[in-house]
């Protein structure tokens, strides 16, 4: 199975920050970096919320593409989901089924008891993921 790196992506000031590192990891093994939105919409009936999913999907479909453009310009083969699940979810399924060397995650720079108590996705994946994660401070 070919290997790959998996970025978890959405124009935070952290995210675009670990765009940069996982390009940098996907170019140095010479692997594709799979980009994934998790796009879980809470609820689950009636128009409302189709409509609701719809706009999700479409506001992660245009947040990877300026992605997938930056990745491209850097030789970078890239994949793109959106998915409906929460973020930390998707990542590690995605992490599974695409061989993934790791996952990269940018941070807020949230202190440990903040990201404990809000879930915050980066801790979520320290926690769950069985894939080495790669968490990317917002600030250099």
């Amino acid at each position: 199975m070919t290997m790959s790196v998996v970025l978890g992506y959405d124009e935070s000031p952290g995210a675009v920050r670990a765009l940069h590192v996982a390009i940098e990891v996907s170019a140095a093994f010479g692997e594709p970096l799979v980009l994934v939105y998790g796009a879980a919409v809470p609820g689950s009936l009636g128009e409302e919320y189709a409509a609701h999913r719809d706009a999700v999907r479409e506001t992660g479909r245009s947040v990877l593409a300026h992605a997938v453009a930056v990745a491209e310009e850097s030789g970078v083969r890239t994949r793109v989901e959106v998915v409906d699940q929460k973020p930390a979810e998707a990542l590690i399924d995605a992490a599974r089924r695409h061989g993934a060397r790791c996952i990269v995650v940018g941070s807020w720079g949230e202190s440990p008891l903040r990201g404990a108590l809000l879930g915050a996705t980066p801790h979520k994946l320290l926690h769950l993921a069985r894939t080495p994660v790669l968490c990317v401070p917002t600030e250099p």
